[in-house]
């Protein structure tokens, strides 16, 4: 028998309906996978056509990517006839360091093509209940203390006003003139955001107190409270306090715990997250009163000055001070390299008195001037004292004198002097960024001769000179540190100086006091100190400086093209007078 023409063509069409009707995935792992795909990629509306409901997917889908951001991974792990097992994974916080993995199950259905069955559940634990939500659990605030253990610093409100560009900026400026907020000022800064709202000035409470109501009602101002470490003193300011800041707030992002929250009609649950880790206080060496009375010293000056003290027993920071124009300049105290001038002979007679070439009395020559392996050498104003004991010139500064016994050096005499003393060595210390200074290894007598008076290559910082002075007092250089407990760590260490090179040097900056240049200072019992000026750019230009030792205190001074060391000493005497 012979079949109809048509009906090869009818059974092939019939053998292709159920393709052309399929619209999904043929089978349950694969629509599992393109779903865990679609969620990884954080694409709601993918996600969504996969499963059975996509009205009511999409909006919670979408809300849960506006809240948590994207997963970091959805993977099928297993498929058991029409159901499969997710493992999900998501990252939240600094650096995606808080982790969250879970396992959820869910069902396939076979209508009109695989779907994924809806349910919020399947996607994460707890989004049945409602919108999640993640959030840091933050600990107790640490507070950051003094050396007498009061506070130094704590966590407290600020109120930070936001401008936008439509703002009322005449009535703006004149609630907050006082905190020097001006129109043209924060015109040019909504300028430079183009058309986004700017923070002008964040304001404590005792700040915003008095106008919080009238700026509330200034038309493009806005007001956000949110906390921040600051000192409990309004006025007390420094290099250190970015470093304890910074410290604090490690310490704070390590303990900080997290959550996923489900919000309910009845309020938030909590899905996941670990509680935060308790936190102590930071203990600081830092003596309130040393470093009140060392700003003060330098509130006068108009030149940029700072001031750095330790304790030579412990290595403990005590006090770093700024004056104003040093703040501009960012924190000098602690980093900034200058020459430091005659302060650096106790690191020359140092190595002279190692080197067995001298001591305390030998009678040294001391010209007004000296023509040195070609590089002449005057004393200020050239003074002439004729053949005098070490002890004289070195207290009262002759230059002739140390570049004589400089010159007499090894090419690494100085470099190695000045290690013992910290000076050149570098520190990592916890809560405090530092550069001591740069003796590098004189390549020519010429070199040796400028290094020998804190000239020439030769740099060092406030932190570094006060670091000698201790170094001096302690016999070795002391380990930083400005955290109880926490002791920097030196890139290199050095022999100690011998007892008996210190004890000299000791006697030397003691009549540097009570006969020579810092005589200014000699009402102060007990006082060592060497005084300092630094040339710079030309002969016009100086730098002065002072470091002293007043029992378990040393101490640097510096004080900015001040002339002469005469300010710096000026310094040191406010600063020293108050304290006692």
């Amino acid at each position: 028998m012979r079949l109809p023409r048509k009906t090869p063509v009818l059974l092939f069409a019939l053998a292709l309906l159920p393709v052309a009707c399929s619209t999904g995935p043929d089978q349950p792992e694969t629509v599992a996978t393109a779903f865990a795909a679609a969620l990884t990629s954080g694409d709601a509306a993918a996600a969504a056509a996969l499963t059975d409901a996509p009205a009511q997917a999409t909006p919670v889908l979408t809300a849960l990517f506006e809240n948590l951001g994207r997963t970091d991974t959805v993977r099928v792990s297993g498929t058991d006839d029409s159901s499969f097992t997710l493992e999900s994974t998501w990252k939240f916080g600094p650096e995606g360091r808080n982790e969250w993995t879970y396992t959820t199950t869910g069902t396939a259905t076979d209508s009109d093509g695989w779907k994924i069955a809806w349910r919020p559940e399947t996607v994460a634990p707890g989004l049945d209940l409602g919108p999640l939500v993640y959030s840091p659990v933050p600990p107790t605030p640490a507070r950051v203390l003094d050396a007498s253990g009061g506070d130094l610093m704590t966590e407290q409100e600020v109120t930070l006003v936001r401008a936008a560009p439509d703002a009322d900026l005449p009535a703006l400026a004149a609630l907050l003139d006082r905190h020097g907020v001006t129109e043209a000022g924060t015109r040019t800064e909504l300028a430079a955001a183009e058309g986004n709202p700017v923070t002008v000035v964040a304001l404590r409470e005792a700040d915003i107190a008095p106008v919080r109501e009238p700026l509330g009602a200034v038309r493009g101002v806005t007001l956000a409270p949110q906390t921040r470490l600051l000192t409990v003193d309004p006025a007390l300011s420094g290099p250190t306090l970015a470093g304890l800041s910074e410290l604090w707030q490690e310490q704070t992002d390590a303990a900080t715990g997290w959550a996923v929250r489900a919000r309910t009609a009845e309020g938030t649950q909590r899905i996941a997250g670990p509680d935060a880790k308790p936190v102590t206080d930071l203990a600081t060496t830092l003596d309130i009163d040393l470093q009140n009375a060392a700003e003060a010293a330098l509130t006068p000056i108009t030149t940029p000055a700072a001031i750095v003290a330790l304790r030579p027993s412990t290595g403990e920071v005590l006090a770093v001070a700024q004056n104003d124009p040093a703040d501009d300049q960012g924190p000098i105290a602690l980093t900034g390299l200058y020459p430091p001038g005659s302060t650096f002979k106790t690191v020359t007679v140092s190595a002279a008195l190692q080197a067995g070439n001298v001591n305390v009395d030998t009678v040294l020559p001391c010209p007004g001037r000296a023509t040195i392996e070609g590089r002449t050498i005057p004393n200020d104003d050239g003074f002439d004292l004729g053949a005098v004991p070490l002890h004289t010139a070195f207290a009262r500064s002759c230059n002739t004198t140390m570049a004589e016994l400089g010159v007499r050096l090894p090419a690494d005499g100085l470099t190695a002097a000045a290690a013992q003393l910290g000076l050149g060595v570098d520190y990592v210390t916890p809560g405090l960024t530092t550069v001591t200074g740069k003796v590098p290894a004189a390549q020519n007598p010429a070199q040796q001769v400028e290094a020998s008076i804190g000239q020439g290559a030769v740099t060092a910082s406030p932190f570094g000179m006060a670091l000698v002075a201790a170094s001096l007092a302690h016999g070795s250089a002391p380990t930083p540190a400005i955290v109880r407990g926490r002791p920097g760590t030196p890139d290199r260490q050095a022999a100690p100086v011998p007892a008996t090179v210190t004890s000299q040097i000791e006697t030397m900056m003691a009549e540097t006091v009570s006969a020579g240049t810092a005589t200014a200072l000699r009402d102060i019992p007990g006082l060592l100190g060497k005084t300092g000026t630094a040339e710079y750019l030309d002969d016009e230009h100086a730098h002065g400086w002072f470091v002293g030792i007043d029992g378990d205190v040393a101490f640097a001074v510096f004080v900015a093209d001040a002339g002469s060391s005469g300010p710096a000493v000026e310094a040191a005497g406010r600063m020293l007078r108050v304290k006692r």
